[in-house]
């Protein structure tokens, strides 16, 4: 079975690029999107300067409970950048959202509680609530990684999208939202 089918086989509908979005984001988007992959997993993400966003990571049920979502998460956090992802909110009917939401948080990734994010499904028409999960090594602010999110919608999520699907996704400042919350004081890193 080739990546995309794993990453089909997997993810939601709604939350599916298509396979064309995908190939030309590795072509014309190589400098900063990236694909790695083995027989046990399919790790799709983007790397820009100050930033690493995670757009699909999947770990065959085959090589479950083996360590190799640490290990691809630990090469990430390698790179000293904050690592962004987008994950369904839990739903208790479905216990992968749960357990993606655990293994994440034991990775030492926090829940961005000022960000709102709501994206039309160009696929099903229906409205796409997501939870946006951040590491950093720099103690960054949930404003800093909501600024990040924006500019991967932006540049990643809508690439072409009316050429691609037909129609646009909508524009970022429907989709996203940000809550000033009284955040502690932060560290200057």
């Amino acid at each position: 079975m080739n990546w995309y089918d794993k990453l089909n086989q997997y993810f939601p509908v709604e939350e599916m690029k298509s396979r064309e979005h995908m190939d030309l984001l590795l072509k014309e988007k190589k400098d900063i999107y990236k694909k790695d992959e083995s027989e046990y997993h399919v790790l799709m993400y983007v790397e820009a300067k100050d930033f690493i966003f995670i757009d699909y990571l999947f770990v065959s049920k085959k090589a479950r409970g083996k360590g190799i979502g640490k290990k691809l998460l630990d090469k990430l956090k390698q790179r000293n950048k904050p690592i962004i992802l987008e994950v369904e909110p839990v739903d208790y009917e479905d216990t992968d959202t749960e357990k993606r939401q655990r293994f994440y948080k034991r990775e030492g990734f926090e829940h961005a509680k000022s960000i709102g994010y709501r994206r039309r499904s160009l696929d099903t028409g229906e409205i796409n609530e997501m939870e946006i999960l951040y590491w950093s090594p720099t103690n960054e602010s949930e404003e800093s990684i909501y600024n990040k999110m924006r500019q991967t919608y932006e540049t990643i999520h809508t690439y072409k999208d009316e050429e691609l699907y037909g129609e646009s996704y909508e524009e970022t400042d429907k989709v996203f939202s940000f809550e000033e919350k009284d955040e502690k004081a932060r560290p200057e890193a």
